[in-house]
C-alpha cells in the first residue's frame, strides 16, 4: 500500500475517553481494575468508530492502564485481562490498524538524575508490555523525544544510549526517536544511527528547530525514511501547526488545511502513516481526507495546484 494514511492521537472527541485516571490517594486495586476495564471498553468504541470511518492509524493513550508504571499499581493486568487484551488486539489486526504510543515529556532516558532515568525506563517498559498484551508485532511503535541536553549534549547522548540498552526487549525493539525543539532532525538521525532505531519526522518541530538546510521537505522525509527497516512497518510522520497565541510549539486546535495541503503535495504519494497532532482529533482527519479527495481526479491522480 502506498500513499498517505492519516490518523490521530489518544482520544475521539465524540466518544468517552479511554484514558480515565485516578488520584494516587484513591488508587486501590479495585479502583484500578474498574478504571482499566472502563478504559478498554472506551478504547474498543474508538477502534470500531475508526474502522467504520476507514481510519487505520491511531495512537494509543499512555493512560489506558492507570498509573501503569507507578509502584502504586501492583496489578498483573496483562494476565488478569489477557483475554480482553487479546480480543482488542484481534480487532486491531483484523481491521489492518497501525497502532503506536507516545509517552509524555517526563519520559526521559538521557537525564543526569538516575531516578528520572529509571522512571523513564519503567514507563517505556510498560508501553512495550501494553502493545505486547494486544498481540501486536514490533511494527507498532513507541515514539519518544530525546529529552534535555542539560548543556552537555554529548553526555546526554551517552546516557540515552546506556538507558536504551537497559530497556526490555519489547520496548527496545519498538522504540522510535522524534525530532523536536531541542534536538533537530540532524541530531536525532545521528543518535538513531548509533542505536539502530527509526526516526519519526515531525514537520512542525522541524520548522521550530530546522536542520539539514540543503534538503527540501520531501528529501527530509526520505532521510528519516532510510532509518525504517522492513520489520518496522510503514514510516510514521507527524504533522501539526502552531496554536495562535500560545507558547511556541503548542499544537493548534484544528488542522490548517492550507499548510497540510502543501505538506501532502510534497509527500502524499509516499507510503507514510501520518499522525495529525491537533486538538480536534478525528474531526481534522476527516476534513483532511475530504480535502485530499477533492484534490484527486477520478483516476486517482493528484491534481496539480
Amino acid at each position: 500500500m502506498s500513499g498517505l494514511r492519516l490518523g490521530y492521537a489518544s482520544l475521539n472527541t465524540q466518544l468517552p475517553s479511554p484514558a480515565r485516571r485516578v488520584r494516587l490517594a484513591n488508587a486501590t486495586p479495585e479502583r484500578l481494575r474498574e478504571l482499566l476495564a472502563a478504559n478498554l471498553d472506551a478504547l474498543e468504541a474508538v477502534l470500531r468508530w475508526n474502522a467504520e470511518h476507514d481510519i487505520r492509524v491511531f495512537r494509543l493513550s499512555s493512560n489506558i492502564v492507570p498509573l501503569a508504571s507507578h509502584p502504586a499499581n501492583r496489578l498483573r493486568w496483562w494476565e488478569e485481562l489477557a483475554a480482553r487484551f487479546a480480543a482488542l488486539g484481534k480487532l486491531m489486526r483484523d481491521e489492518g490498524m497501525r497502532l503506536s504510543a507516545h509517552p509524555g515529556q517526563y519520559t526521559v532516558l538521557g537525564s543526569p538524575k538516575a531516578a528520572v532515568t529509571a522512571a523513564g525506563i519503567a514507563e517505556l517498559d510498560y508501553h512495550g508490555r501494553l502493545l505486547t498484551a494486544f498481540g501486536l508485532d514490533p511494527s507498532h511503535k513507541i515514539v519518544i523525544h530525546v529529552g534535555g541536553a542539560y548543556g552537555e549534549p554529548d553526555a546526554a547522548r551517552a546516557r540515552f544510549a546506556t538507558a536504551y540498552a537497559r530497556l526490555s526487549p519489547a520496548a527496545r525493539e519498538r522504540l522510535v526517536l522524534e525530532n523536536d525543539e531541542r534536538w533537530s532532525l540532524a541530531d536525532v538521525l545521528d543518535l538513531a544511527r548509533r542505536l539502530g532505531t527509526p526516526v519519526v519526522f515531525d514537520a512542525f518541530h522541524h520548522m521550530l528547530r530546522p536542520s539539514l538546510p540543503k534538503l527540501g521537505l520531501r528529501e527530509l522525509v526520505r532521510a528519516a525514511g532510510k532509518t525504517w527497516a522492513a520489520g518496522d512497518g510503514r514510516q510514521e510522520v507527524h504533522f501539526s501547526t502552531q496554536a495562535a497565541g500560545r507558547r511556541p510549539g503548542a499544537h493548534s486546535e484544528s488542522l490548517d488545511l492550507e499548510a497540510f495541503g502543501a505538506f501532502a503535495a510534497a509527500v502524499g504519494d509516499l507510503p507514510l502513516d501520518c499522525v495529525l497532532e491537533v486538538k480536534d482529533k478525528e474531526r481534522s482527519v476527516l476534513r483532511a481526507r475530504a480535502m485530499l479527495a477533492a484534490a484527486t481526479d477520478p483516476a486517482g491522480r493528484r491534481r496539480r495546484a
